[in-house]
């Protein structure tokens, strides 16, 4: 028994090292494949296109019809599909001739194909258009709430947005209207707030529908740590939630915060402010993209590079595009072809790919 148990603790720690396993979509010549964090092919390529792993599978096209494949490459779902969702709990949306249904990760029909139209489930429910109308049904294809909208949204925070008429509310899983519909637009509720359009204004709703915001702003782009970067006119800044602003409107362009800090656009070059105002890294950029791991792609010229929370390059601009940083490692395309660099700008993985996406987590 102490064998046992002295095995066990000598284990364990070895197999907490190993990091899960990640794998990217990546194109060579005409054919997709995935590859894994150090570049080699886990699946060949041989597929005329994939989506990116979702619950354990990837969805890829060949001979012109879709299927699944698990992370060896092995068809889990011959490809038979002409069209095709990623899996969103437990089932797919697929689509044979021209009506959609749902299968299991078997490629059982769950829910028969008689859909003109699917949205992914969401919260026990999707979204479906029969004879023209949208409504839902649940995993076994029952209706939860029959057709009836002019269109339809995914549950978020036990509510969905739908159009009746001309205007939008939203309904819980029963089909009871929660909030009326009244509103030109509508966003799914996120941290219980929703960005809500009325008359051409944007403002937000608590789940009562009553503005915790009233609308007054041509546009916003969402909440993000506590502050919701809104344009007023020609000008953006940055209100709180209960709509003060906190940085008054001053700039051409804005970003949302993240990691504390966001970019905004003065004349013709961007920069960084705090969550004051205060500029931590003056304007003096063409494009900014957002702080991920402590850096942000910045556009100087024609290349990019990264900058890190001073303004200090980290990496010298040298790339004609490229992505943000995670999971210590970003994208970048050079001479036309995709790879992905460390935080140092080394290579991890040599550019190569003429197209490619960010690494995912496959279960």
């Amino acid at each position: 028994m102490k064998k046992i148990i002295l095995v066990l603790l000598i284990a364990f720690p070895f197999a907490t090292l190993f990091p899960q396993q990640y794998l990217a979509s990546a194109r060579i010549e005409k054919e997709w494949g995935y590859i894994d964090s150090n570049g080699n092919w886990a699946i060949n390529p041989q597929f005329e296109h994939v989506h990116d792993f979702s619950e354990g599978l990837g969805a890829m096209r060949k001979g012109g019809e879709w299927g699944f494949v698990d992370k060896t490459g092995k068809y889990v779902i011959n490809p038979q599909f002409d069209n095709i969702r990623d899996f969103h709990e437990g089932l797919a949306a697929v689509r044979k001739g021209k009506d959609w249904g749902f299968v299991d990760k078997t490629g059982r029909w769950v829910i028969n194909p008689q859909f003109e139209n699917v949205l992914d489930f969401h919260d026990g429910l999707a979204a479906m258009r029969k004879d023209g109308e949208w409504g839902f049904v649940d995993k076994t294809g029952k209706y939860a709430i029959n057709p009836q909208f002019q269109k339809a949204g995914d549950f978020s925070e036990g509510l969905a947005t739908v159009l009746k008429g001309k205007d939008w509310g939203y309904v819980d899983n029963q089909g009871t209207w929660v909030i009326n519909p009244q509103f030109d637009r509508a966003k799914p509720f996120i941290d219980g707030l929703a960005l809500v359009n009325m008359a051409g204004d944007w403002g937000y709703i608590d789940k009562s529908g009553h503005f915790v915001v009233n609308p007054q702003f041509d546009n916003s782009q969402g909440f993000s740590e506590g502050l919701s970067c809104v344009r007023k006119g020609k000008d953006w800044g940055y209100v709180d939630k209960k709509g003060t602003y906190i940085i008054n409107p001053q700039f051409i362009d804005a970003k949302n915060f993240s990691e504390n800090l966001a970019s905004v656009k003065i004349g013709k070059e961007w920069g960084f402010i705090d969550k004051t105002g205060k500029y931590i890294v003056n304007p003096q950029f063409l494009k900014a993209r957002a702080y991920h791991e402590g850096l942000a792609a910045v556009l100087k010229g024609k290349e990019w590079g990264y900058v890190d929370k001073a303004g200090k390059w980290i990496i010298n601009p040298q790339y004609e595009k490229v992505r943000d940083f995670n999971n210590g490692r970003a994208m970048v395309r050079k001479n036309g072809v995709w790879g992905w660099i460390d935080k140092t700008g080394s290579y991890l993985i040599n550019p190569q790919f003429p197209n490619a996406f960010p690494f995912v987590k496959v279960e």
